[in-house]
């Protein structure tokens, strides 16, 4: 008797192993269980960086000072530039922009260094391609936070500020608290995580239902003396665990390859992410239950992965949704699996505070299951 025969009893067992059988002969179902996810999360997590660093800057330097240079040199050292050339006027900065030569210029003006030794405002100006304007607005930031720190260092006022004598300063130091470093990667990862393991449970689980049919092996189960719970618990349960791989997976990946720390329960972690594999298994079960091709299945399948995966919150903050809109992902399970991964691994959160994502989950994983079970059943019949 096979170990799935004791554990499960004989016909469950023998059903189980008919599907894990299956499986493994089908060597394109396999491979879809680790390539796709493997690649998937480097990807998300090298490709969708929002951190934009070493940005072409252009100068146009019309003092050739001692400080002039030292500002060029500030600018060019910080990490966020890269020396891209150095113009003779503003017009052929202009032109270099327009090009896709550069990514920025600085006009450092005449008397620029006189100005400043005489306690003068002198402006500098920054030209940026706004034809992105996420770039630019991070261009922008980086070069106001290097001028910030020049003037502090040089004890002049800020050259955008109005011309004021106050007898003391304030210092802003802003402290970051739960990624000291603003990875940016440690969003994308933990948030494209659910996205994969749902992505990944509805294509495969309605794929393999759909193979099934395609074969004609479904009509040959209600031959069998097991019953319609015992054959929907055969479907669902071999997927489950191998899909359970690919969440072991993942979570070295995040961990040793994006070096996102674990500083809470990682069970709380595992068991979500279980909910949302069986979320999408409920999902693709529900798909091709009305579908009868791959092909029909894959068309409805896009109708439904990529909302959830644009309204979960996983590559872009929900705050920047509109409002009208935002209401609207509070039913997605996507968003609070990334509410529950994030708090967990980043901020050590336990479930005193997370129990209402968990019972969201679980409330859309009982009715996705519940509601592909019924139609399960109805097509057998």
């Amino acid at each position: 008797m096979s170990i799935l025969s004791k554990l499960f009893g004989v016909r469950l067992g023998a059903l189980m192993g008919k599907e894990f059988n299956q499986i493994r002969r089908d060597r394109r179902l396999a491979i879809s269980l680790v390539i796709p996810p493997t690649l998937q999360l480097l990807l998300f997590g090298f490709a969708l960086n929002a951190t934009i660093d070493h940005l072409h800057l252009g100068i146009v330097d019309l003092d050739h000072t001692l400080q002039s240079r030292d500002l060029i040199s500030n600018m060019t050292e910080s990490g966020a530039f890269v020396l891209g050339g150095s113009y003779l006027s503003v017009n052929q900065l202009g032109e270099a922009i327009s090009q896709g030569k550069i990514d920025a210029g600085l006009v450092i003006p005449v008397d620029f260094q006189r100005d400043l030794s005489r306690g003068r405002q002198s402006t500098v100006q920054i030209l940026l391609n706004a034809m992105n304007a996420n770039t630019a607005a991070i261009a922008q930031g980086y070069s106001e936070g290097v001028l910030q720190n020049w003037n502090l260092h040089a004890q002049i006022v800020r050259t955008s500020a109005p011309p004021m004598k106050p007898k003391g300063r304030i210092i802003l130091h802003p402290a970051f608290l739960f990624n000291p470093g603003l990875v940016s990667t440690w969003f994308i990862v933990t948030g494209t995580f659910g996205v994969l393991l749902m992505l990944n449970g509805s294509l495969i689980s309605s794929a393999s239902m759909i193979k099934e049919r395609e074969a004609g092996t479904i009509e040959q189960l209600l031959m069998t003396p097991a019953s319609t719970t015992e054959i929907i618990v055969a479907k669902i349960a071999p997927l489950f665990l191998l899909l359970c791989w690919m969440i072991l997976l993942a979570t070295t990946l995040i961990r040793f390859v994006f070096g996102v720390p674990f500083r809470g329960n990682l069970l709380l972690v595992e068991a979500g992410a279980a909910l949302c594999v069986l979320c999408g298994i409920g999902i693709g079960t529900v798909i091709a239950t009305f579908t009868r091709s791959a092909q029909q299945a894959q068309l409805m399948s896009f109708f439904v992965n990529p909302p959830l995966s644009v309204l979960s919150g996983s590559l872009t903050p929900v705050e920047a949704m509109p409002h009208w809109l935002q209401p609207v992902t509070l039913i997605n399970p996507l968003r609070h699996f990334g509410i529950i991964t994030r708090a967990v691994l980043l901020k050590g959160s336990g479930l005193e505070t997370l129990w209402p994502n968990f019972l969201v989950l679980i409330v859309f994983t009982v009715v996705m299951l519940s509601f592909s079970v019924w139609r399960f059943r109805k097509q057998l019949g």
